[in-house]
């Protein structure tokens, strides 16, 4: 392999990392959602939230890769039904958190792959409904000069594998971290907990929903 290959390889894989925990940073609903499941079930249920999440975003950005400039006129012509649309979703998401009892959550978390499933479908949904992180996506990508048009194909496999892998590493070291102040929480401190992000969450999801219903 040629120094110039290798050359490229780290450039695209190095910024594609960095896509990858910069899609997934931002403290968001799906980011509250991976937190508040840490701590009442466990690390790896959140995990398997994130791992939703960052299929979503991989997505997103194979669609800004492969330049499908259709899919974002019509979310630019949809804007606001979107936001609207993902509003609500965040809201119904937040209504169930601040209803749910945390009495279990102090059990020790049983490994369930039914559970890890419904985490993974939930997470996975929650971020894919809020298609407007497209646009964020094309502003990363234009930022790391990650699409070069002397790049070949083996390079954008590396790309996109090394976002998916950022997002990962971005979800394993919040759930790594909160898990371990998990034990510090008894059953009214996450009844707490849940009832705070649940108000967080409806906060956001309002004003979306008066921004998007504002401008239509």
């Amino acid at each position: 392999m040629t120094n110039a290959l290798m050359e490229a390889l780290l450039y695209i894989v190095i910024r594609g990392i960095a896509i990858g925990v910069l899609i997934s940073a931002p403290m968001g609903p799906i980011g509250m959602l991976v937190i508040q499941r840490t701590l009442n079930k466990g690390r790896w249920p959140a995990f398997f939230t994130g791992i939703g999440a960052s299929l979503s975003d991989l997505i997103y950005c194979l669609l800004t890769g492969l330049g499908l400039s259709f899919i974002t006129d019509i979310i630019e012509k949809n804007q606001l039904l979107l936001q609207i649309t993902g509003s609500i979703v965040i809201a119904a998401f937040a209504f169930y958190l601040f209803r749910k009892n945390p009495a279990r959550a102090l059990t020790t978390p049983v490994d369930s792959p039914n559970t890890y499933w419904t985490d993974f479908v939930t997470g996975f949904l929650l971020t894919f409904a809020n298609p407007l992180i497209l646009f964020f996506i094309i502003g990363l990508f234009a930022r790391f000069n990650f699409l070069l048009p002397e790049f070949r194909y083996y390079h954008y496999i590396s790309g996109y594998m090394a976002i998916f892998g950022g997002a990962l590493l971005w979800w394993l070291t919040i759930t790594f971290f909160v898990n371990k102040v998990r034990s510090h929480f008894n059953v009214r401190s996450l009844w707490l907990i849940n009832r705070i992000i649940g108000s967080i969450l409806f906060i956001m999801a309002i004003i979306g929903l008066i921004m998007g219903i504002k401008d239509l």
